[in-house]
């Protein structure tokens, strides 16, 4: 997955429809909080074996939440000037220094 193309084809929906104006990291971290709430909603009432097991409908539908929530975290760390790359394998190296014997 190249994060810049991605970053760059969200960009181009944003600049055609003007939701730039629109696109603060409050806003960002906001609306990737609701699609994170949808997501926990697919699950809601599942046992564990049946969260593990999702029919297709419901597993296309968990895809597409995670989707929205990968998309808005690039736009997120676009505005922020963030990489992607960079803070997720920073995570990664932090975890596996802390967690990894």
């Amino acid at each position: 997955m190249n994060l810049d193309e991605l970053t760059q084809r969200l960009h181009g929906i944003r600049d055609r429809n003007d939701w730039k104006a629109f696109h603060s990291p409050k806003n960002l971290a906001m609306a990737a909080s609701v699609e994170m709430a949808e997501l926990v909603e697919i699950f809601q009432w599942l046992s564990e074996d049946q969260s593990r097991q999702l029919p297709p409908e419901k597993l296309a539908h968990a895809g597409q939440e995670v989707g929205d929530i990968v998309l808005y975290l690039l736009l997120l760390c676009s505005e922020l000037g963030l990489d992607m790359n960079e803070v997720v394998r920073a995570k990664l190296a932090d975890s596996e220094r802390r967690f990894v014997q």
